[in-house]
């Protein structure tokens, strides 16, 4: 049974304000209705992935488990998307580039197992938004009833950190149906975590400090390249492209400003192909 209850909406674990409630309307979303035994287990799964984030220093591994798996939506066919598919890779596939459930297992199998309920969907995503609040970035609002699915998704869905602003158009907006902002917002992101030459074949942060979640990608974007510091071809097409460039400018100035739409750009990624009318 599916019924519009958006005065249920988490964000924070506070329920959202009329403002809010009118944005994520006009985006016509129809969240599905879920137990208060489900409510109760997410509470308890962010609690415990808090813990878990301090202890181990661990948020840019979930930030990007979460985003690597609502990233494989495609618009046009209505597949991949966050819900849970990535589990289930078949097997012999090459060594990926990002986390994975696999690979993330042994961190969150432990908490998972307590909460047999909740669904691997939701779980992934809501690890997503803890690790940026855990870090000090926005609040991101949450919402329940992903339902996990059982198809991988195709290989080749995720953008190549090699290419430029052609190719992220291509993943970000006609693959996935984002914006412009959500593109440059979304790359923020990369204030927090490294690449690892084994993954990726690039080694390094975008940060001096990579376990804190701020404006500092962009203000380290606009100040040139610096030793020790990374900067990827598809963070240089940000800088080329005349439509991505000024909000780069206008996230390193504001902060504030970088927030508010990275929360609203991080929601819509978590949310793809999920709670459509």
């Amino acid at each position: 049974m599916v019924e519009l209850i958006l005065n249920e909406s988490f964000l924070g674990g506070v329920e959202l304000d009329r403002e809010e409630e009118e944005l994520l309307a006009g985006m016509g979303k129809s969240y599905p209705t879920v137990s208060d035994e489900y409510l109760a287990a997410v509470a308890k799964a962010k609690r415990k992935l808090r813990g878990l984030i301090a202890e181990k220093n661990c948020a840019p591994l979930m930030l990007r488990l979460a985003w690597h798996s609502a990233g494989t939506f495609d618009v046009s066919s209505r597949t991949g998307g966050p819900f849970g598919t990535d589990r289930n890779e078949p097997p012999g596939e090459p060594v990926p580039t990002a986390p994975t459930p696999a690979s993330t297992s042994p961190l969150l199998d432990p908490i998972k197992d307590q909460l047999p309920i909740l669904s691997y969907a939701d779980f992934y995503q809501l690890a997503g938004v803890v690790a940026v609040e855990v870090t000090g970035g926005p609040e991101v609002p949450f919402h329940p009833g992903r339902q996990d699915k059982p198809e991988p998704p195709p290989e080749g869905r995720l953008p190549d950190a090699t290419q430029g602003s052609d190719h992220l158009r291509q993943v970000f907006s006609a693959q996935m149906g984002l914006s412009d902002k959500d593109i440059v917002a979304l790359s923020g992101g990369h204030t927090l975590g490294r690449c690892h030459k084994e993954r990726s074949g690039f080694e390094g942060a975008w940060t001096s400090n990579p376990l804190i979640f701020d404006n500092s990608y962009f203000t380290e974007l606009m100040s040139g390249e610096k030793e020790g510091l990374l900067q990827l071809p598809s963070d240089k097409a940000l800088m080329a492209d005349p439509a991505f460039r000024p909000l780069v400018e206008k996230y390193a100035a504001d902060e504030d400003a970088f927030f508010a739409d990275y929360a609203e750009a991080h929601l819509k990624l978590s949310e793809l192909g999920f709670a459509e009318e």
